[in-house]
């Protein structure tokens, strides 16, 4: 090919490039800060940090300093002569539910609404996607007696983690928590605005629930051959990140449905889109006006953050996107009203506080199961 036209070509393509709009992308993240656990702001913790593997008392509720070194729980491992539970697995195609079909994704980070900077614009598309659901059932299961039971949020999508049921066949044996059976439910894609794992866990309202009741349980119950107590007290919901803030927005806005929640890394911030007036604030309004202005409800709560946690990690800059101020605020609240909880501030832990968790997570299921009677 003559130079000439070379020339000519690549100054075409350049020239295409160069015009073409730029994707929007949010902007690169800079590493979150490390927050103090005395810094001003913060609750008053009960330091726990003078060896690795101290966890609160299970009958004290309040604030806790461990790490920054941490010692992986003994109920992490496989023991012999623990009964162990079995795993069932099978998966839910949206197309053949009422709630959440179809679903969403975007194909780009949104943009700041210019008449509205506490949300994105976003342009989404709609979806069709496949849900697996992964269900642990315990050793001493009793058939067509209802069982307590636990979701958890973003489930496997494929090969399940032996990490809940070994801690279940542990705990369990040893008779620190009822026989319940974990139901981990994979999320149904992407993450946060405009992507339907957004729309499921960041939404401020009960239809997650609501979704994993009429969808989710029945489908377990005919599955696995198992049943579910439909008692509130034996039902408990866990997730972390956004995960985390689903399961609290589960028990606060279906109350009738779940009484336990465990939560790391809870999104308790504004990342609800789309944009609803009556919580402004996302899940930020949890501990800015709804939890302070409500009646106590009967929830038994846990929480888990890390010291460099999440910080302002999208475009928007509203003072509503640090995770740890956010659970520091929860924690204040959920004392102001007299609540059962503990409240977890890890050192030397990011965001999803896995190594923290390694050694505190038995410890906090077992505790967000304390005082669980079946009624007769």
């Amino acid at each position: 090919m003559p130079l000439l036209r070379l020339t000519a070509l690549a100054f075409l393509t350049l020239s295409t490039l160069q015009l073409e709009p730029a994707r929007s992308q949010p902007p690169k993240r800079e590493p979150p800060p490390t927050r103090r656990f005395d810094a001003p702001g913060a609750p008053p913790f009960v330091r726990l940090d003078a060896k690795p593997g101290l966890n609160p008392p299970l009958d004290v509720d309040g604030n806790f300093l461990i790490g920054p070194e941490y010692a992986p729980a003994p109920e992490n491992s496989e023991v012999d002569g623990v009964p162990r539970g079995k795993i069932q697995q099978f998966s839910i195609d949206s197309r053949d539910t009422k709630l959440f079909n179809p679903g969403i994704a975007r194909k780009e980070f949104g943009r700041v609404d210019p008449d509205n900077p506490k949300t994105l614009i976003v342009d989404t598309h709609e979806i069709d996607y496949v849900r697996q659901i992964t269900v642990y059932i315990p050793a001493q299961y009793e058939p067509g007696t209802k069982a307590p039971f636990m979701v958890i949020h973003d489930g496997p999508k494929e090969k399940p983690s032996m990490e809940i049921p070994r801690i279940l066949d542990n705990l369990i044996a040893q008779k620190r928590i009822p026989a319940i059976i974990a139901i981990q439910i994979a999320n149904g894609g992407g993450d946060a605005q405009g992507h339907e794992r957004g729309k499921e866990y960041d939404t401020m309202s009960g239809l997650y629930a609501e979704y994993i009741e009429t969808e989710v349980l029945p489908r377990v119950e005919k599955h696995c051959e198992v049943k579910l107590t439909s008692d509130p007290d034996g039902r408990a919901a866990m997730g972390s990140s956004s995960g985390g803030s689903a399961a609290l927005a589960m028990a606060w806005y279906r109350t009738d449905l779940y009484h336990r929640v465990l939560t790391t890394s809870g999104t308790f911030v504004n990342q609800q889109w789309p944009f609803n007036p009556e919580t402004p604030g996302g899940a930020w309004d949890f501990h800015e006006t709804i939890i302070p202005n409500s009646p106590k409800k009967p929830l038994r709560i846990f929480l888990a953050v890390g010291d460099r946690d999440n910080f302002n990690p999208n475009v928007m800059r509203d003072n509503m996107h640090d995770w740890v101020e956010a659970n520091h605020r929860m924690a204040k609240v959920l004392k102001a009203k007299g609540y059962e909880y503990q409240y977890l501030f890890c050192q030397n832990s990011g965001h999803g506080v896995r190594n923290a968790k390694a050694q505190f997570l038995p410890h906090a299921i077992e505790w967000v199961w304390k005082g669980y009677g079946p009624k007769n």
